[in-house]
C-alpha cells in the first residue's frame, strides 16, 4: 500500500515533469490529473469510470467505492463522495447529468444518484435478487433523462426512466431489455460493458468486450443488431459517442488505445479510422469527452492482477481524433 506522503511525493515529481497548476486566468489545462487519497479512502485506488460536469470531473475507485472529484483546471483530485457510505463498496461506470452523479457498484448490484452540490443521496436502486453473479458496469444517460445500465455478468440493459430518478427507499432497478432472444448473445466472461446514447435518444452504442463485437439498440422498440465494421473488431471498454464517431477505449495490457470508428447515418455500420496510444496509458478503461479532448483513466488493472505494486492513479487528457468522412 502506499502511503498519502507517497502520492504527495509523486505529484511533485510530476510537477517537475511539466504538469503544472495553471495561473490564475491561464487557459492552459493538465495533460495528467493525479487522484489523490486522502483520510480514510484506499491507497490503491484502480480507477475505472469517469464522469465530467460542468468544469468538474468524478472518478470511482473499484477498491473501496470512494469517488474522486477534482477541478479540470488543476492536475489534482481528492475524495468527494467517501467509500462505504450507503453501501457503495464499489465505483464503477458514472455520468452527470445537471446536478446528479450516477454511480454503477460493480459485483454489489447497486446504483446510486447523488447530487454534486450537496453530496445528498437522491436516489438508489438494486438488482433482482436472484442469485445469479452481477455486475453492474456502466451508465448512459438519454437527452430525455432516462438511465441506462449496463450488467456484464447478466444479460440484461437495465433503465431508471427519468420521472423515477428520486428515491427515498431502496428501489428494484427495473429491467429495459432482455438479450436472451437477441443477436447479443452472452457468453462466458464479461459482456456488455460500455454504453453510449445518440443524441436524438433513438439509440443506444453498446460494447461486447469478450466477442470484441458493437452493438446497437434501439430505444424505442429494443431491437438489437451488430454494427458491421466490415471484419473489424473492437474489444471495446469505454464508449463515447459524439455524432457519428465513436471512440471506444480498448484494454490492451498495460499500452491500451483509444479507437477511433466513423459510424454511418443509422449507426448500423461504421469503419475503424485510428486506434491511438499515449505513454501516459496504465490499462485504460474508459473516458470522458470535454471539449476537443479525452479524459481516460488509467485503471492499473494489470498490476493488480499481476500482484505488483501499482504506481500513482492518473486521468489522461489527450486529443479526440477526428473521425474524418462518415460512412453513409
Amino acid at each position: 500500500m502506499r502511503s498519502h506522503r507517497s502520492v504527495r511525493t509523486a505529484l511533485a515529481a510530476l510537477l517537475l515533469l511539466g504538469v503544472a497548476i495553471p495561473a490564475a486566468g491561464a487557459h492552459e489545462r493538465p495533460t495528467s490529473y493525479l487522484l489523490d487519497p486522502a483520510g480514510p479512502a484506499a491507497d490503491d485506488i484502480f480507477p475505472e469510470g469517469i464522469a465530467v460536469g460542468w468544469d468538474a470531473y468524478y472518478v470511482g475507485s473499484t477498491t473501496d467505492g470512494t469517488v474522486y472529484r477534482g477541478d479540470l483546471r488543476s492536475p489534482t483530485a481528492t475524495p468527494f463522495l467517501l467509500g462505504g457510505t450507503d453501501g457503495r463498496t464499489s465505483a464503477v461506470g458514472m455520468k452527470v447529468d445537471r446536478r446528479t452523479l450516477f454511480v454503477a457498484g460493480g459485483a454489489t448490484g447497486r446504483v446510486f444518484a447523488y447530487d454534486v452540490r450537496t453530496r445528498e443521496l437522491t436516489g438508489s436502486w438494486t438488482v433482482a435478487p436472484t442469485g445469479e453473479p452481477t455486475f453492474l458496469n456502466d451508465i448512459a444517460i438519454s437527452p430525455r433523462g432516462d438511465v441506462y445500465v449496463t450488467d456484464s455478468l447478466r444479460p440484461v440493459l437495465y433503465r431508471i426512466a427519468a420521472q423515477d430518478r428520486r428515491t427515498t427507499t431502496v428501489e428494484m432497478l427495473p429491467t429495459f431489455l432482455d438479450f436472451t432472444r437477441t443477436p447479443l448473445q452472452y457468453r462466458p466472461g464479461f459482456n456488455v460493458n460500455g454504453i453510449a446514447v445518440s443524441a436524438d435518444a433513438r439509440y443506444a452504442v453498446v460494447a461486447q468486450s469478450n466477442t470484441a463485437t458493437l452493438f446497437r439498440i434501439g430505444l424505442a422498440d429494443g431491437s438489437v443488431r451488430p454494427i458491421d465494421l466490415a471484419g473489424g473488431t473492437v474489444a471495446g471498454d469505454g464508449l463515447v459517442l459524439t455524432g457519428r464517431t465513436l471512440y471506444a477505449v480498448e484494454r490492451q495490457g498495460d499500452v491500451g488505445y483509444v479507437v477511433t470508428i466513423a459510424l454511418d447515418r443509422r449507426l448500423t455500420s461504421g469503419t475503424v479510422v485510428y486506434r491511438t496510444t499515449d505513454p501516459g496509458f496504465d490499462d485504460p478503461t474508459t473516458a470522458a469527452l470535454v471539449g476537443r479532448s479525452l479524459l481516460v483513466v488509467n485503471s492499473q488493472f494489470g498490476e493488480r492482477a499481476a500482484g505488483e505494486q501499482p504506481g500513482p492513479f492518473t486521468v489522461s487528457r489527450v486529443r479526440a481524433p477526428d473521425a474524418g468522412h462518415h460512412p453513409r
